[in-house]
């Protein structure tokens, strides 16, 4: 196992090296621009799609739940409701549910779901010796984690005029704590990369408090003079940040997992009963949506999400943001996203959403001069 992924690190950082060498010339380098900032333009058009998918974000308007409380004769110790932001804070939620639910390195322990939150927690418990089975209906790449943009950053996770104070405490905390485990992964291994993300005419950081308390996980962040980038008189803020592209990133995971003992067991849990028949004594409920109908949460919905992957574009090295409007590049091509529909089940694309979301991209990059 180990040698099929280091052969496929090597390849992969071949391939990289190969696409630094052939690509469009003359542009900055995002995370150290010189002089004025000349950016790699998308092109963006209906002939250079290569997918297009959509995926539900299991959405709580009072943000994530990280909670222990007795189940029976066991311990359940939820860690679901993440909505935009459950890559990105399945390490900080994932640590604080194990610092509630770890009973010592000699027990047993399931986790109910293998998206980017039940891994996070099982790698965890592993790391301090217990032993863990995952039980999941789906695995990757078939979990909403791995219909995601990946960009890090905690977005869309709560609703401003529900969530606490007390929630707002946790949501810091969380992100501050993933925000380390990250950076440890970061490499070709786990998909994991620094990329500069820049928004075009807003100010994402200075209309709430949060993000005031989260600018130790925006490094860098600035405001370029105009004449110093490629906007004209539009305002444009940056910051370094870290991209994560779930289809490296979640088969790594899950790689881990077993490589260091665990077991991965499909299995469709549709009741508190079925939990409660797993041998495991302790149990993290990791489960996103399926929480709702499992466990009865009345408040998470799906927010549904719809992604259009244009052809890759090597030379294109930096996230974007302009309105409802994102762009992040892949390996696997450029990701175009700017929807947000609560209450939505559905998991087929749509072809009117399609046509807007290139539409506003293609308004976007027009703001992009020459």
């Amino acid at each position: 196992m180990h040698t099929r992924r280091n052969f496929g690190l090597m390849l992969g950082a071949g391939a990289l090296a190969g696409c630094t060498t052939t690509g469009t010339s003359g542009f900055s380098d995002p995370l150290q621009p010189a002089g004025p900032l000349r950016l790699a333009p998308v092109h963006v058009s209906e002939d250079r799609v290569i997918r297009v998918v959509a995926g539900l974000r299991p959405f709580r308007p009072g943000g994530f739940v990280v909670r222990a409380e007795p189940f029976g004769r066991k311990t359940l110790v939820h860690n679901y409701g993440h909505g935009g932001g459950g890559i990105t804070l399945s390490w900080g939620t994932s640590h604080m549910a194990v610092d509630l639910g770890f009973a010592g390195p000699e027990r047993d322990y399931a986790v109910l779901g293998c998206g980017a939150v039940g891994l996070a927690t099982a790698r965890l418990i592993q790391r301090r010796g217990g032993r863990v089975t995952i039980y999941a209906r789906a695995l990757p790449p078939e979990t909403t984690s791995n219909i995601a943009g990946g960009q890090w950053w905690p977005a869309s996770v709560y609703d401003s005029k529900v969530a606490t104070p007390q929630f707002l405490d946790q949501l810091v905390t969380a992100s501050k704590l993933s925000y380390r485990h990250f950076q440890q992964l970061s490499g070709p291994e786990y998909g994991v990369r620094w990329t500069r993300n820049y928004v075009v005419d807003e100010d994402r950081f200075g209309s709430t408090d949060l993000f005031g308390r989260l600018a130790e996980v925006a490094p860098e962040l600035k405001r370029a003079p105009a004449g110093e980038h490629p906007f004209g008189a539009l305002s444009l803020q940056y910051w370094d940040g870290m991209m994560v592209e779930p289809p490296i990133y979640l088969q790594a995971m899950m790689e881990d997992v077993l490589t260091a003992g665990g077991k991965i067991v499909v299995r469709d849990l549709k009741t508190p009963a079925d939990v409660q028949a797993l041998a495991e004594p302790v149990v993290f409920n990791c489960t996103g949506l399926g929480a709702g109908e499992l466990f009865g949460d009345k408040e998470i919905t799906p927010a549904r999400g719809q992604l259009v992957v244009l052809l890759p574009q090597p030379e294109v090295t930096y996230n974007l943001m302009s309105g409802r409007a994102y762009m992040f590049p892949r390996r696997d091509g450029i990701i175009l996203g700017g929807s947000f529909d609560r209450g939505d089940w559905s998991t087929e694309p749509d072809g009117e959403l399609t046509k807007r979301i290139l539409a506003d991209h293609k308004a976007m990059f027009a703001k992009l001069k020459a």
